[in-house]
């Protein structure tokens, strides 16, 4: 229960490896994937936890072997988090930067396919922050967290929710002004 297979240092060591290995590949993987979790991401994040057990623990299933990998893997989450609260580089290359997707209306097209944003999701984000038109918006932001931040124009025209270009139409129904 208490013996190690492998010296601590293997544990922490592998612990390292696969943290940053992972962090890398998630952070790869776009701003989408961590703030906006579709079951799909949630799967492959167990999948991935479950994939990498063995790597991390050498086949050692003691509780000590579980609790060095526990400690390893939180004390590079808080030395990553202290590196990027004093470096601002370093925590432009671990978070990134925002982006913005939207400005005065026009629309970055390249920004969304890099970030994976589909226009339904831009659209979803904009209808939460109450804006009834892409031509309304002052801009939107995709923030490191995957979150969209929207700044509605302040002198946006009001607009029917029936208009061609409203955010609020449904696809199957057009007759019905409820919102999507």
């Amino acid at each position: 229960m208490w013996n190690l297979s492998a010296p601590w240092w293997e544990f922490v060591l592998r612990g390292l490896i696969v943290y940053v290995s992972l962090l890398v590949l998630l952070r790869l993987s776009g701003k989408r994937q961590i703030g906006q979790l579709t079951s799909l991401d949630l799967v492959l994040l167990l999948v991935l936890s479950n994939a990498v057990q063995n790597s991390m623990n050498a086949g050692d299933n003691s509780v000590t072997a579980g609790l060095i990998l526990a400690v390893t893997l939180v004390g590079a989450n808080l030395l990553l988090a202290w590196l990027s609260w004093r470096s601002r580089r370093f925590e432009d290359v671990v978070e990134g930067r925002p982006q913005v997707l939207i400005h005065e209306g026009q629309v970055y097209p390249d920004v969304m396919k890099n970030a994976f944003i589909s226009r339904d999701d831009l659209h979803k984000a904009l209808r939460h922050a109450g804006c009834e038109r892409v031509a309304d918006v002052h801009f939107a932001i995709l923030e490191n967290d995957g979150t969209i931040s929207v700044m509605v124009r302040k002198d946006a025209p009001a607009t029917p929710r029936d208009a061609a270009t409203s955010l609020w139409r449904t696809p199957i129904n057009n007759d019905s002004d409820a919102p999507v």
